[in-house]
Parts: C-alpha cells; sequence; structure tokens
C-alpha cells in the first residue's frame, strides 16, 4: 500500500470515529478514484446505504462527456441531492473519506448544498 493511501486511510478512520449517520441524517460518504467519483447516504445506525450516485450512473454518464472531473463531480452532487429530496431528506453530515476539501470534493458538496441539502 502506497504512503498517501495509508495517510487517507488513517485520516478517514480519524475523521469516522466522530462522524455518524442516523435515518433523519444519514452520512454523506465520498469516494474518488483518478477517474470516477462516488457518493452514498449511509445511516450507520442500521448499515444500510439509503442512496448513492456516481459517474457511471446511466442517466447521468452522458452529461459528462467533455466535462472536466470537477464540472462532473457537480452533477454528481446535485443528482445525490435530488435523490434524497425525493426521499425526504434534507440533512445530511458530510464524510469527506480523508480527502482533502479541495477539487473534485468540494465542487461535489457545493453542487448538493446548492441542490438542497443541509450540511
Amino acid at each position: 500500500m502506497t504512503d498517501t493511501r495509508l495517510a487517507r486511510e488513517r485520516r478517514h478512520a480519524r475523521v469516522r470515529k466522530n462522524v455518524k449517520g442516523t435515518s433523519d441524517r444519514p452520512r454523506l460518504c465520498v469516494f474518488r478514484s483518478l477517474k470516477y467519483i462516488y457518493v452514498q447516504a449511509i445511516d450507520d445506525t442500521v448499515g444500510h446505504t439509503m442512496a448513492s450516485a456516481s459517474s457511471l450512473d446511466i442517466e447521468i454518464r452522458d452529461k459528462l462527456d467533455g466535462k472536466k472531473k470537477t464540472e462532473g463531480a457537480g452533477l454528481i452532487g446535485a443528482l445525490m441531492a435530488q435523490r434524497l429530496l425525493n426521499k425526504g431528506i434534507k440533512r445530511v453530515v458530510f464524510d469527506r473519506g480523508g480527502y482533502k476539501y479541495h477539487g473534485r470534493v468540494k465542487a461535489l458538496a457545493e453542487a448538493a448544498r446548492k441542490a438542497g441539502l443541509e450540511f
């Protein structure tokens, strides 16, 4: 395992000690790879994923063509917010997954906020 990946996993574990999701305020968890970005809303009390979105979703994949990864992350954040609002969830706890709040992670979070989520 590389040093950067190990450092990210340590940061993530440190954040996860304090960040817990509930059924009325789930944890919005972000994972980014070099090519894609994934986001899930997780209820940690029962270990259940309430909603998810990624850059691999069929309904958004064609909109991502020709866009930069940061712009695509914004579209994913808006899609995730719409899916949660459809389920009646307005408030979430943001879990950046050990990544810096910068670039794609920041674009996803700000687009979700703009679409109506509170965190």
